[in-house]
């Protein structure tokens, strides 16, 4: 199966369709006034509709078990088609559309199965899903391409020229997939002086995304937070809340991370882990939801 443990968990929901055709208005009747010899056509279909949306990781190999959190399976009746709507919701890493359509597909076949003693023509068609939401998938690269960053990485090592920065280039990289264009990218030593010059000047400069790598721990050189914080005149203190929290299942050693974020004027300040992990579990745990906070900014709704 796919690896999809550095997804964050987030509402997932959706909405399948599958169509039964009959052949005859006869055979519409018979269901409508339970006349069916099997049974009740409908009732009988959703509880199967019901098994096979929870039992989709059983029969489909690449299906991740998930917890199925509702499920809702409809008939509607158009002439001589009847048509089944299956939605699904879950609160977890991965999609329910499969299961969405897996529990549309059973529900069908189950009508087949029941109405085909009195109706030898019934098909099933048109099976697909209907909508989707939740995820990373819900943001749009557009949304983001107005939005201007830089990236300074605090490193008093790399600054001297005693090794190579990876962790603030991961940082360029993964802006570049939502469309965000990074202006700044520097690599300075733990200097506190310097890093609040930094974080005073670029605001002023048209940077709306301000990203610092480094500096976040807890040795004598880690400076970057007590730099930052001071200037911070709107905290967002559930920005690196959630990035601990996953962080946290995944490294032990999460908690220790100091990391700050907030406003200073409009542009986001965020300061994250100096090691490469540390930078992309920040960047899965806050991106790309995190640039909602543009939008609020300009007076949209959450």
């Amino acid at each position: 199966m796919v690896d999809i443990t550095q997804k964050s968990n987030s509402l997932r929901i959706a909405i399948a369709t599958a169509t039964v055709t009959v052949s005859k208005p006869d055979t519409i009747e018979a269901i409508e006034q339970r006349k069916v010899p099997k049974g009740d056509v409908f009732e009988f279909s959703r509880a199967a509709g019901l098994f096979g949306v929870k039992r989709t990781s059983d029969m489909i190999p690449d299906c991740h078990p998930l917890p199925v959190e509702y499920t809702s399976i409809t008939h509607r009746i158009e002439g001589l088609n009847i048509i089944i709507t299956v939605e699904v919701h879950t609160i977890y890493k991965t999609g329910v559309e499969v299961e969405a359509m897996h529990g549309a597909s059973i529900t069908a076949l189950t009508m087949y199965d029941m109405l085909k003693p009195i109706d030898k023509q019934v098909e099933i068609q048109s099976i697909r899903l209907v909508k989707k939401s939740g995820g990373k998938s819900d943001f749009k690269v557009a949304d983001y391409e107005h939005i201007k960053a830089a990236v300074i990485v605090c490193s008093d090592s790399i600054s001297a020229g005693n090794g190579e920065d990876v962790s603030g280039r991961t940082i360029i990289s993964n802006l570049d997939q939502f469309g965000i264009e990074t202006l700044k990218y520097e690599v300075i030593s733990d200097e506190f002086e310097r890093i609040q010059s930094i974080a005073r000047s670029l605001p002023a400069e048209g940077i709306k995304l301000l990203i610092f790598t480094g500096g976040t721990g807890l040795s004598p050189r880690d400076v970057t937070v007590d730099a930052i914080k001071p200037l911070i005149e709107k905290p967002i203190d559930g920005l690196m809340e959630t990035s601990r929290r996953y962080g946290q299942d995944r490294m032990p050693f999460a908690m220790l991370s100091r990391g700050v974020a907030g406003l200073i004027g409009e542009t986001l300040v965020l300061t994250f882990p100096g090691s490469v992990k540390g930078v992309k579990e920040s960047m899965d745990a806050l991106f790309p939801q995190v640039l909602h906070v543009f939008k609020v900014m300009q007076g949209s709704r959450h």
